[in-house]
């Protein structure tokens, strides 16, 4: 900028010149002012100092500045009107200028800096503290931050520079460009930081990420920032699956460090969208796709880089998904019977024709999964008894905790605000916050009373979530939020026991990871429903999930009244595209080699469906989900190094065979129409097979042990009810299993068809069980 600026003579009536004699000039000045006797001594101070001057009035600055090329521009402080004009020409935009002020008052020297001033002196400098300041400036030429290559404080690319260096990447011959992705990285806590800490928190957020980023390498050839405060990553000659990895783990670094932002000890939620670079030729485009993606990946929270797909332009979301799902509900009970009966029989009729006897086959097979289903439940049951104990006390101190309610108001408004009362009356030696990250369509009454206990006791902490859609969403955006070292999840029914944040710190700080506790259902009175699913959940939670991880080396997390530590959480987080996030986030966990325990003795006490339709719906998502969970997962898990053959056992019993059983079991019905038809009728058949009759009692033996066990692990307010057990007993018998088969059969159907809506449990009113 020096040279171009130069030391350019002028004519002798348009400045003073420095005496002949002397040195040669060090640089031309342009003294700026309202003509008279100020700008005169200006003017003979900035001579006496060895410059030459030439002189401007306001409004004729920049025409001045372009006919004589001043190396600096001195101005008298009449006003932000100099300033402006100066910064408002590209001419004046790297020129140094100096504010000579009269009060040296400090909100006008502050507004003169703001306003783009490099300097402000006192009235009637001294030349040699005049010279001192020019000549800083002119060793170092102020550049605007938009006009650098690099930004002096980040160290990343401007943006307009970024986009150049884009287009000149997007320019390169299609030959020598294979692949390539640009990512644009937002954080979904920047408005709330903004709103307490100011915009500069959008310059620091982006410098934190870019050290993330660099640290990392993985490709990125080129980092950016814009105003907005997002990360700018361009990954040049990377394919697809490639760069997906490496923002994977960018992700997940950023969210489980801890970064100080405006001398704020925060986390930070990153959002990754991008944009494959094939088939662009300008940078307007895939900018603008990545910022798509990104927005979307705001929603979720959950860590995954989101790719830009076409629906995600606001005008395109709202015809977006789901045409081809209208007829799931419909189509699904007549497929799921035409595929689990009748193709099988057509089969095995076209077979036999052809003298194949596959019935016969099928048969074995299905009588021998009869029998390992039924011993894999005796075998829970045993091992329940021998469920590991929870740790006789803390290996450390009580640390802070945080406690999340998940809600959707208007589903839980009726049972919110004793929710939250239960949990202020929980005992804990230490801080214990309890946040309830709720969403809602519209404001509700509720939400006042909320407001009003928060303003009452300062451990409830209120988080709403705009733009929410789900419980993963709202833990989402719960994790970055919380302070303990570690953290309860409970749905917005749930009352934990008084004692359940030092049980669950017991297993914590002796070398866990997560620890899931014991639901119990709280409302068995309100019907028969509501009965059978508090049976079934002692059946759960008292003897299945104890014994599964004391057999298999590894717990579950159920998704209410489970504690994790809360880095971890912060770098697993839930997925919300996935139907059961709870099982999905523990495999996640477990593949990062988390340990996940089970304790019975952790008790938290929900609700239950009180109605067949709701309980069929809940039912419905959890088996899908559970799907779903398995279709990621199986495969992986049992390649991965990490998990022991032992526990590779259980992946495969708890993803693989309860997706096959609901199918394997119905094929009894095909084999046996085949088997009436071949022998003339049903009275032909030979009903009294020893191992089919075996088979039969097996199974059944299976249901009375788990019922037996149930009772007797079940927590005392139940165990006193054994009626409930008989009742279960016989309904799970000749009815409730049928209809989870049922329910599983329907739900791979509905996850084929793309049929993935979640459908929201209802709270009936409740009828508490009595603990005294």
């Amino acid at each position: 900028m020096l040279n171009q600026l130069g030391h350019a003579r002028v004519p002798q009536d348009a400045h003073a010149r420095v005496p002949r004699d002397t040195e040669p000039s060090p640089g031309h000045v342009l003294a700026v002012g309202t003509p008279g006797t100020k700008r005169e001594q200006l003017g003979r101070t900035l001579i006496s100092a060895g410059y030459e001057v030439s002189h401007a009035a306001p409004g004729d600055v920049i025409r001045q500045a372009r006919q004589y090329r001043p190396d600096a521009i001195v101005a008298l402080d009449e006003g932000l009107g100099v300033v402006r004009e100066v910064r408002a020409d590209p001419a004046g935009q790297a020129l140094p200028l100096l504010m000579v002020t009269a009060d040296g008052c400090p909100k006008s020297v502050a507004g003169l800096l703001r306003d783009g001033a490099d300097d402000c002196l006192p009235q009637a400098p001294d030349p040699d503290e005049l010279d001192a300041r020019i000549a800083a400036k002119l060793h170092r030429v102020p550049v605007p931050v938009d006009q650098l290559l690099l930004d002096p404080r980040t160290g990343l690319y401007s943006g307009p520079h970024f986009m150049d260096e884009l287009d000149r990447e997007l320019r390169r011959p299609a030959a020598a460009r294979r692949g390539g992705v640009l990512a644009v990285v937002g954080v979904a806590e920047t408005a709330a930081l903004e709103a307490r800490l100011g915009t500069r928190v959008r310059r620091e957020v982006a410098e934190r990420l870019a050290q993330v980023a660099e640290r990392l390498g993985s490709g990125c050839d080129r980092l950016g920032w814009d105003d907005e405060g997002h990360l700018l990553m361009l990954m040049p000659g990377v394919d697809e699956e490639a760069a997906l990895g490496a923002l994977q783990e960018f992700a997940a670094t950023v969210a489980g460090t801890r970064f100080v932002v405006a001398d704020e000890n925060v986390r930070l939620t990153p959002a990754v969208g991008w944009t494959p670079l094939t088939d662009h030729t300008g940078h307007s485009r895939p900018v603008q796709e990545a910022r798509d993606a990104a927005a979307e990946a705001v929603r979720h929270r959950d860590l995954r880089p989101v790719r830009y797909e076409p629906w995600m332009r606001a005008r395109a979301r709202s015809s977006h998904r789901g045409a081809r799902t209208s007829l799931a509900p419909l189509l699904s009970p007549v497929l799921s019977l035409l595929l689990g009966i009748g193709v099988p029989f057509v089969i095995y009729q076209q077979a036999y024709a052809l003298g194949w006897d596959l019935a016969s086959a099928a048969y074995w097979v299905v009588v021998a999964g009869l029998v390992v289903s039924a011993l894999l439940i005796v075998l829970e049951c045993l091992y329940s008894l021998d469920a590991e104990p929870r740790p006789a006390q803390a290996a450390q101190p009580y640390p802070p905790a945080s406690a999340v309610i998940a809600a959707y108001l208007p589903n839980e408004a009726a049972t919110i605000v004793d929710t939250v009362e239960s949990f202020l009356r929980l005992d804990y030696p230490n801080e214990l916050e309890i946040v309830l990250a709720y969403n809602t369509p519209h404001p509700l009454p509720v939400e006042d009373t909320l407001r009003e206990i928060a303003r009452r006791d300062p451990r409830l902490v209120l988080l709403p979530v705009p733009g929410s859609t789900s419980k993963a969403q709202n833990l989402n955006a719960a994790a970055t939020r919380v302070g303990g070292e570690f953290v309860g999840i409970f749905d917005a029914d749930h009352h934990p026991a008084p004692d359940a944040f030092r049980r669950a710190w017991d297993w914590l700080s002796n070398g866990y990871d997560v620890v899931q506790g014991h639901c119990v259902i709280r409302n068995g009175e309100s019907s028969w429903v509501a009965k059978l699913v508090g049976v079934e959940f002692e059946a759960i939670y008292a003897v299945s999930h104890p014994g599964r991880t004391r057999m298999y080396g590894f717990g579950v997390f159920g998704g209410s009244n489970g504690f994790w530590r809360t880095d971890l959480l912060a770098r697993t987080r839930m997925h919300g595209s996935m139907l059961t996030e709870d099982i999905d986030s523990t495999m996640r966990a477990l593949a990062e080699g988390a340990r996940i325990a089970m304790d019975r003795t952790l008790v938290s006490r929900e609700l239950a469906p009180t109605m067949l339709k709701p309980l069929w719906n809940q039912r419905s998502r959890w088996a899908q989900g559970w799907l779903q969970v398995s279709l990621r997962h199986l495969w992986r898990g049992l390649r991965s190094p990490l998990f022991t053959r032992r526990q590779k056992a259980g992946l495969f019993v708890l993803l693989g065979w309860r997706e096959v059983q609901p199918w394997l079991s119905l094929q009894i019905l095909p084999v046996l129409l085949h088997a009436a038809l071949r022998a003339g009728g049903v009275d032909g058949l030979d009903w009294a097979v020893p191992v089919c009759l075996l088979a039969v009692a097996l199974t059944l033996s299976a249901g009375v042990v788990q019922a037996a066990f149930a009772w007797r692990l079940a927590v005392p307010e139940l165990r006193r009810r054994k009626a409930w057990f008989w009742r279960y007993l016989l309904v799970t018998t000749f009815f409730y299993t049928h209809f989870k088969n049922l329910v599983a059969r329907q739900a791979h159907l509905k996850e084929a068809m793309g049929d993935r809506r979640w459908r929201v449990t209802p709270r009936a009113e409740r009828t508490e069980v009595s603990e005294a």
